[in-house]
């Protein structure tokens, strides 16, 4: 998370995992969902908190379910339906449920059938937001097999290079790989210039808009520093660029994953809008697992000794920062904004559920 996202100190409020975690369940209980899935949608939403990506943790993302469980867009209690299968893939419809407590189970049956055949791979259509990609592609590593999540389709987010219209979602990849002795390398990341979320983020923390990251709704990059756009509607009020932001700095690379993503997630799942992809590969059935350990291992250490450039006082990979986050906050707890506990009191007096979040 880059410094200028994170919570101000004087607006931070410290709360224990633990009871984050209670009230977060409590919230999507109240909203129909069973106790069961939302421990696992609270679980999701923790691992983003404990890994500092407030983008997709409880901050954001919570106040969103809720709103598309009152607005009807999100089905609380989703009948799961297995459109098609062969031994190594499956196509599920998940009938408007959360991703969040319905993508983990489509990860594992991935897990599960590369157990059994070296690869597995899983796409779901009409699914709702699963959260953070990388808890996907982790539940992979847990099994010593490399994993992969895409999320994404067409959307209202990201134009083409050189293009005044919104024609992607922000389209986020994740990819994990164990490794020995080393935190494992976790890549996730939107595939356009910066995460949806962090428009909201900015707002609430007030952090300016790097050059490049966003364009005017005529398509024009905007190339000085800027407060974050006030509008709400992606693709009306401004669009966010492919990763690379302009051709010169190889927006078109981003352009092409930002297709790449939605190929994967709404095209191979038979359209219906947002879709998920999850694969899993058995490291064993290509090699031998503690030689690809140790090769992980070699090469990890080798980029966090790298030698450093001028102003900089450390090289880290993928995933390093994150892990080494959650021992902090499981030890100290988790900074959220006030704004965050004030929607909680403000749930409270809806509903009339208490919080103990201090």
């Amino acid at each position: 998370m880059l410094e200028r996202f994170k919570v101000p100190s004087k607006d931070r409020v410290i709360v224990a995992e633990e009871r984050m975690r209670g009230a977060a369940e409590a919230v999507l209980q109240r909203m129909g969902v069973s106790p069961s899935d939302a421990a696992q949608a609270a679980d999701v939403l923790m691992y983003a908190d404990l890994r500092g990506i407030e983008t997709h943790g409880v901050s954001n993302m919570l106040r969103k379910y809720v709103a598309g469980f009152t607005d009807g867009s999100l089905n609380p209690n989703p009948n799961v339906k297995v459109l098609r299968q062969t031994p190594t893939t499956v196509t599920l419809d998940t009938d408007h449920g959360l991703g969040v407590f319905t993508a983990p189970d489509a990860m594992n049956r991935a897990i599960d059938r590369a157990k059994k055949y070296g690869i597995g791979a899983v796409v779901c259509r009409n699914i709702g937001h699963l959260g953070a990609a990388g808890y996907y592609a982790l539940m992979a590593v847990e099994h010593d097999m490399i994993g992969i999540c895409m999320s994404g389709g067409l959307g209202d987010a990201a134009p083409p290079t050189f293009g005044a219209e919104a024609r992607f979602a922000t389209n986020p990849l994740a990819w994990a790989a164990p490794a020995g002795s080393m935190p494992p390398f976790v890549f996730d990341a939107a595939t356009t210039q910066i995460a949806g979320n962090k428009i909201y983020l900015a707002r609430r923390v007030g952090a300016r808009m790097a050059p490049g990251w966003l364009a005017a709704p005529d398509g024009s990059p905007i190339m000085e520093s800027s407060s974050p756009p006030e509008g709400d509607v992606r693709g009306q009020d401004y669009l966010m660029l492919p990763l690379g932001g302009t051709r010169e700095n190889g927006s078109h690379k981003g352009y092409g994953l930002l297709a790449i993503v939605t190929i994967m997630c709404e095209m191979l799942a038979g359209g219906g809008g947002w879709g998920h992809f999850f694969a899993a590969f058995q490291i064993e059935a290509f090699t031998d697992v503690e030689t690809f350990k140790d090769d992980m291992d070699n090469m990890l250490g080798g980029l966090i000794n790298t030698k450093t450039a001028p102003g900089h006082d450390r090289v880290v990979y993928a995933g390093l920062l994150e892990d080494e986050e959650i021992e902090k906050r499981r030890r100290q707890g988790i900074p959220y904004h006030r704004e965050v506990i004030d929607w909680f009191k403000s749930f409270s007096a809806e509903t009339g559920i208490s919080f103990d979040l201090t």
